[in-house]
């Protein structure tokens, strides 16, 4: 069957390639669907040799010397990229020029290796501006969890991305970390959390349990110190649900704040109290007879200084009898004790 049709005005509309041919002396020569075909196989072939003389992307642009270039000299670094998913990545032009992708034309820097201003290097000991190391990761890395990295604390304090990263070689199962761990590259900067870690009552961050990431967002969050959360009580209870609530009868301190009886990362105290009990009850309710009995004995201005505990609060502290101290949904439990 023909793939051609005349028009009202005399002239062969070819259907497949949507070429006009008017009646010539050729035409009368040349069939119809033997012009359709040429016209077919001559658009084919153009777009085939376009094709094949495509220039790659290393010499379409000025400055570029390619991977190669590179790979002669930084053998050992080009080895332990070669495994990461930045070399596994071919999805675009810029990607495709490789090493240069993300350290800039090499051309300059080629000319003159000793010249350190000539190429983008990521290292502290380089001359490349943090802007200008982080402006090349945000390239890409732009959106989801580093949308408040402008502004952040982390920004601010000059941090740069390869502080955190290691782009260059495979360390950590995900994100190219500087160590195998989140938590590993967080305490190279945070030396008082890892103190807090270590005492009696702590978070299970060092041993693997729960992670910096878990709680805190490095790149940037809308709430401070970083957090996952719009407040620290949201942050918690997405753990602890049991006390997220609502209550019948709530406590004021719990309402108001977590950090007000527990420190997030570490206590000498069990559950992470800022104090003991009965001492961190006695914060709020320290006068005398103010539920009925006389919690003033409890106070640590009565003993001894360096002394043990005084007998009379020995297994007596507050929440033996308050325990359902952050809240109760008993209609009787309006002191918490049930």
């Amino acid at each position: 069957m023909s793939s051609c049709r005349t028009s009202s005005r005399g002239a062969t509309l070819d259907v497949e390639t949507n070429v006009r041919v008017r009646p010539s002396k050729q035409a009368a020569i040349f069939p119809p669907l033997f012009v359709s075909v040429v016209l077919t196989l001559g658009l084919s072939g153009t777009m085939a040799r376009a094709q094949s003389t495509k220039v790659p992307v290393s010499d379409a642009q000025p400055g570029f010397v390619g991977e190669a270039t590179c790979r002669s000299c930084h053998t050992l670094e080009a080895q332990h990229w070669s495994t990461t998913i930045h070399a596994r990545l071919a999805s675009n032009a810029v990607e495709k020029s490789g090493c240069e992708s993300c350290h800039g034309p090499g051309s300059a820097h080629i000319q003159d290796p000793s010249d350190r201003e000539q190429i983008v290097a990521f290292t502290r000991d380089s001359n490349t501006p943090v802007e200008t190391m982080n402006g090349m990761c945000l390239a890409c890395h732009n959106g989801g969890e580093r949308i408040y990295w402008s502004g952040s604390t982390h920004e601010r304090q000059d941090l740069a991305c390869s502080d955190c990263h290691n782009p260059m070689a495979t360390q950590s199962p995900r994100g190219l970390l500087a160590n195998a761990g989140v938590s590993q590259v967080c305490l190279k900067c945070h030396p008082t959390q890892r103190i807090e870690f270590q005492k009696r009552s702590h978070m299970p961050v060092l041993e693997g349990k729960v992670a910096c990431s878990d709680c805190h967002q490095p790149h940037g969050s809308a709430t401070d110190p970083l957090l996952r959360a719009d407040s620290v009580n949201t942050l918690c209870t997405g753990c602890h649900a049991e006390k997220r609530g609502p209550f019948l009868w709530e406590h004021a301190p719990v309402v108001d704040s977590c950090l007000n009886c527990h420190y997030p990362h570490g206590s000498n105290h069990e559950a992470l109290l800022v104090a003991p009990a009965p001492f961190l009850c006695n914060r709020c309710h320290g006068e005398v007879g103010s539920f009925g009995h006389p919690n003033d004995l409890l106070v640590e201005g009565n003993l001894a200084r360096g002394a043990r505990p005084d007998e009379r609060i020995l297994n007596r502290g507050c929440v033996n009898c308050h325990a359902q101290i952050h809240g109760s949904n008993h209609p009787s439990g309006a002191r918490f004790h049930r």
